[in-house]
């Protein structure tokens, strides 16, 4: 499979042949899967507590006496049936982390990425170096590389001009290729590589 560079004003600049073993068939469907839910579950603070009957501050003395007042029984001013009493099986801190091997990553990510090529929504950029930090310009990039919807871009390193370029862009994401995710491929509607990022995603995804 062949990819067409372009500049940032849209003009061809040739073309590059895509090195990694792109996935057949089904396979690698369920590493996608289980890639995207252990990335999503790492994202939740997982910070959410709640007082239990134990650890509502209060005194032991019991309410009102057992029988005579008409009332119904009560123990503790801790109840969870009374306004300010204890919480029943509510959040404690927790850890959301699921464990997935480096394997299973790559497959999902080299999954992802062949579907993404198939599907036409990989773009190639020779470079995408800005003459200043103006979101103006990067808008105009954007123009004409006729980009619609959401775009992750891929650099190969970050920089400085790109960053403050496309930080108040609807839309638009900026990455590393080194820091790419499959939950980072899949979420945009088109993923936009400079061509030394693509390379050595190429690299990554070349590892056994």
């Amino acid at each position: 499979m062949k990819l067409t560079i372009k500049d940032i004003t849209g003009k061809d600049q040739g073309e590059l042949e895509v090195k990694f073993q792109l996935v057949e068939g089904g396979k690698g469907t369920q590493a996608v899967h289980d890639t995207v839910v252990a990335y999503r579950a790492a994202q939740r603070m997982g910070t959410a507590c709640t007082k239990n009957v134990g650890d509502v501050a209060g005194t032991n003395k019991k309410p009102w006496r057992q029988k005579g007042t008409g009332r119904a029984r009560a123990g503790s001013f801790q109840s969870p049936l009374w306004r300010g009493g204890g919480v029943v099986f509510g959040p404690k801190p927790r850890d959301f982390t699921k464990k997935i091997s480096r394997t299973t990553k790559q497959l999902a990510l080299r999954k992802a990425m062949t579907e993404r090529l198939r599907a036409g929504d990989v773009l190639l950029v020779d470079d995408l170096k800005l003459g200043s930090s103006k979101t103006k310009e990067f808008v105009g990039v954007l123009n004409a590389l006729d980009l619609d919807g959401t775009a992750l871009f891929v650099a190969h390193v970050a920089d400085k001009n790109l960053m403050l370029a496309t930080r108040n862009v609807p839309n638009v994401v900026l990455t590393t290729s080194d820091s790419l995710n499959t939950y980072d491929v899949l979420r945009s509607d088109k993923l936009v590589f400079t061509r030394n990022a693509f390379e050595q995603l190429e690299a990554r995804l070349g590892k056994e």
